[in-house]
């Protein structure tokens, strides 16, 4: 989760075999905003209600398989690449990209790490 800057916010570590939307409602909880973007991979009806639970406006672009097609911000939507940014600056510590550490908590610190350094900078 990123901020309207780009600057990291919440993390959470998943498996590489699990679905990253499965993580969506944890990692809104206790968070509001005006608006939740995500990729299409998160067009679930129960993301998209806990986005309008909290008061944000749900810019997901609708999975082409959806019976009804729900609109979305097409302009907002482009603001997306910010977390697409967030990752490649992440990715710039060698440490994250190729994934040094034997274990979550030992990764998961680098990261905090890696994201005081984005915000001070």
């Amino acid at each position: 989760m990123c901020d309207s800057h780009g600057n990291p916010l919440r993390f959470i570590l998943t498996p590489g075999q699990s679905a990253d939307c499965k993580q969506a409602i944890p990692l809104l909880n206790g968070w509001c905003g005006n608006a939740v973007l995500a990729d299409k991979g998160y067009d679930a009806d129960y993301i998209v209600g806990a986005a309008l639970g909290m008061g944000a406006l749900a810019v997901i672009p609708p999975k082409s398989n959806r019976l009804i097609q729900r609109p979305y911000d097409t302009e907002l939507y482009k603001e997306r690449n910010l977390v697409e940014r967030l990752f490649n600056k992440l990715k710039h510590f060698r440490r994250v990209a190729t994934r040094y550490d034997k274990t979550a908590n030992s990764f998961m610190a680098f990261l905090h790490i890696a994201s005081i350094y984005l915000w001070l900078k």
